[in-house]
């Protein structure tokens, strides 16, 4: 018979053992929907309703492939977007090698599988990790595509008479973002969605008139306990690394990605896809 310390022993390995199981095989894979309303008081009438569906931080590579990017085209397309924001860190660098070439090029499958997007307009903006294995082909092999890839410039979208524009900065991490270059021509008066990779660009943002900043880059630290949060965050991404903020008059959302870094492990962070539906804010309060 099993003494009760034994006992207790075994349980404890075996629940180590499940969670262990759980943050590679399970949780990694266990994309799910993230549906989030956002007010905004600038936003025309002809938008509201408008429905964008957010993917980030595929890092396509060792621990991420075309069946996982797949999922999440599949899960994108059911909410039946009007926009698709994809917010950068497309590849990674290949399995027991460093940034570069190699690691650029697995932006040509993941691009495939984002063409399955073809019906849907798509905007993105590179990351880091784009940035660090090369820039200029990943932006050649989305564009490829007819996916739009604004670095530091911004696109209208018009619907009958009214106006809003999507604005794409280039990295932060690697000091290419320029959002006064970006914002240029932007009338100060007309609504404005910022896609910039680093959260925590949104300080900077704030001083701006930007109304909503799309982001990821923090994979919400990837393993997340309760009543701590994130153990390990990246930088630029400490202030506002997970959901829905408000700096001043700007708000950001920030996806906690699709893909996983080493340790290629999530807990209690699963991945996502966001599904965000703008609506006109009628609250006449000060």
């Amino acid at each position: 018979m099993l003494s009760r310390r034994k006992f207790l022993a075994g349980g404890v390995l075996g629940l180590a053992a499940l969670a262990g199981a759980d943050t590679l095989a399970v949780e990694p894979r266990d994309l799910q929907p993230r549906r989030v309303n956002v007010l905004l008081k600038r936003l025309p009438e002809a938008f509201d309703g408008f429905r964008i569906a957010q993917i980030s931080d595929i890092h396509f590579g060792p621990y991420m492939g075309q069946a996982g990017v797949e999922r999440a085209v599949r899960l994108a397309q059911s909410f039946q977007p009007d926009l698709v924001a994809l917010t950068g860190d497309f590849v990674s660098h290949p399995w027991k090698q460093g940034n570069g070439r190699s690691g650029a090029m697995f932006i040509e499958p993941c691009a495939d599988v984002l063409a399955q997007l073809k019906d849907t307009r798509m905007i993105a903006v590179l990351g880091n990790h784009d940035h660090f294995n090369g820039a200029n082909i990943v932006e050649a092999g989305l564009k490829e595509r007819g996916i739009a890839v604004p670095r530091n410039a911004s696109l209208p979208l018009e619907r009958g008479k009214d106006r809003i524009w999507i604005a794409g900065v280039d990295d932060v991490w690697v000091r290419t973002a320029d959002l006064g270059r970006t914002l240029r021509g932007i009338p100060t008066t007309e609504a404005t969605i910022l896609l910039a990779h680093e959260p925590d660009f949104a300080d900077h943002a704030a001083c701006f008139p930007v109304d909503l900043q799309l982001s990821g880059h923090s994979h919400g630290g990837q393993v997340r306990l309760p009543g701590i949060g994130a153990l390990v965050l990246p930088e630029m991404a400490h202030k506002y690394p997970i959901g829905l903020n408000r700096v001043r008059a700007l708000q950001v959302y920030t996806n906690v990605g699709l893909g996983v870094i080493n340790p290629p492990v999530r807990f209690l962070c699963p991945p996502e896809v966001t599904f965000l539906t703008l609506s006109k804010d009628r609250n006449t309060q000060v």
